[in-house]
């Protein structure tokens, strides 16, 4: 038997097992964004600095914009920002912010509920609703 190659295939294992254990225990928000019949998943891990996180276009109409303040550890705080996309700058449409406490939770579970939003001169309708995984307690 081979030892050495064994070993190798064991801290292979446990190294996979070890990084697979941090990905879901890590803090994930994922925004399921919908509009005119096209629905985007907009996945979100938490920063330290919220202002180079960009805003995602959606449908050429709106932008979209989900950050998660905070580490691994703790989540400080949630900001959704949903801007109709104008013909001279983005105009902001609704900002939500989330603050803790979390429900601590591996599943993923309901934050926002289904929103509707409506913009622009015939009223463009965006719709979204974000879940959020993996708070630690």
């Amino acid at each position: 038997m081979d030892y050495p190659r064994l070993n190798s295939f064991a801290v292979l294992g446990l190294a996979s097992l070890f990084f697979h254990h941090a990905v879901l225990a890590a803090p994930l928000l994922r925004c399921h964004v919908s509009y005119a019949g096209t629905t985007q998943v907009i996945e979100t891990m938490p920063v330290a600095d919220p202002y180079p996180v960009p805003s995602v276009d959606i449908g050429g109409r709106f932008r979209f914009k989900a950050v998660m303040v905070g580490s691994t550890a703790r989540i400080d705080r949630i900001l959704l920002y949903a801007y109709l996309d104008a013909r001279t700058q983005p105009i902001l449409v609704q900002e939500a912010k989330y603050l803790p406490p979390f429900k601590a939770s591996a599943m993923p579970y309901p934050l926002t509920g289904e929103q509707h939003l409506y913009a622009g001169p015939v009223e463009r309708e965006l719709i979204y609703s974000c879940t959020l995984q993996g708070v630690r307690p």
